[in-house]
């Protein structure tokens, strides 16, 4: 009796070992598939790390080509077209020296004035090419001395004035395009419109917010005249960046241009 009981002992005791090590081993299993599966899961994500980094790559290297295009083209004009529209002026200034005609020199003032307006076209567009100006600083620095300017002729007193700007910020040449158009836009529609005797020029950084408004003390926009196609332009340009474009009417014109940096 005594016997069958130590077999019996025994046999648990062998079932039990089995069992245990049937555990272990199922354990083991586990634990060296869950290793597995985090390697292969790290190999993934170095192998998805490499490739975003090649992306990454390819467009650095696309990006600095379409720039070292931006100043192949800019010194292309600025050689080329300059020295023609300089040329051009000159000539024109000569032929006024010896022109007797007062219809034939009224014919040259226009020609000088088409050339001085293309001059002017073919600088700002030079200014939009240099990825140099790509800061708001830049941008902020261009579009005072081109308010001053413009207006400088006429009795409008430009006022500027800059909030929290970070010049070493960074703009998109598209933005600063677009933004620039807003604002000689604006700047001609209050020149012609406003009858106001001084436009203040405002720019406000927050954070990646960048505001710039324009406002002017005259006659404001009637509620009855519909939009203008330079208004609808301006909003058109703003929507294209995710922008916005806000107008206010009180106590003279006030635009408003918003766009996420």
């Amino acid at each position: 009796m005594n016997h069958i009981e130590d077999d019996i002992k025994l046999a648990y005791l062998i079932a039990i070992g089995i069992l245990m090590i049937f555990v272990i081993f199922i354990i083991f299993v586990v634990l060296m598939y869950n290793k597995r599966q985090i390697l292969f899961l790290k190999e993934k994500q170095l192998k998805e790390s490499e490739y975003q980094n090649q992306l990454l790559q390819k467009e650095l290297e696309k990006q600095k080509s379409i720039e070292k295009e931006r100043e192949r083209i800019s010194h292309d004009m600025h050689d080329d077209l300059g020295a023609g529209i300089s040329a051009l002026k000159l000539q024109a200034e000569f032929l006024k020296q010896r022109a007797e005609d007062d219809n034939l020199k009224n014919d040259i003032d226009e020609l000088l004035k088409t050339s001085e307006e293309m001059n002017i076209s073919m600088r700002e567009m030079l200014w939009s090419l240099n990825a140099g100006n790509d800061t708001l600083g830049s941008f902020i620095d261009y579009s005072k001395m081109y308010a001053q300017n413009f207006l400088k002729k006429t009795k409008i007193l430009v006022i500027t004035e800059s909030e929290n700007i970070i010049e070493e910020t960074a703009i998109s040449t598209e933005q600063r395009r677009n933004l620039f158009l807003c604002l000689k836009e604006a700047l001609n529609n209050a020149y012609k419109h406003s009858q106001s005797n001084q436009i203040t020029l405002s720019f406000i950084q927050n954070n990646h917010e960048f505001m710039m408004k324009i406002s002017d003390n005259g006659i404001g926009i009637s509620n009855e005249r519909p939009e203008g196609n330079g208004l609808r332009n301006m909003k058109r340009r703003m929507q294209e960046q995710n922008g916005h474009c806000d107008i206010t009417t009180e106590n003279g014109t006030h635009l408003f241009f918003r766009i996420d940096l």
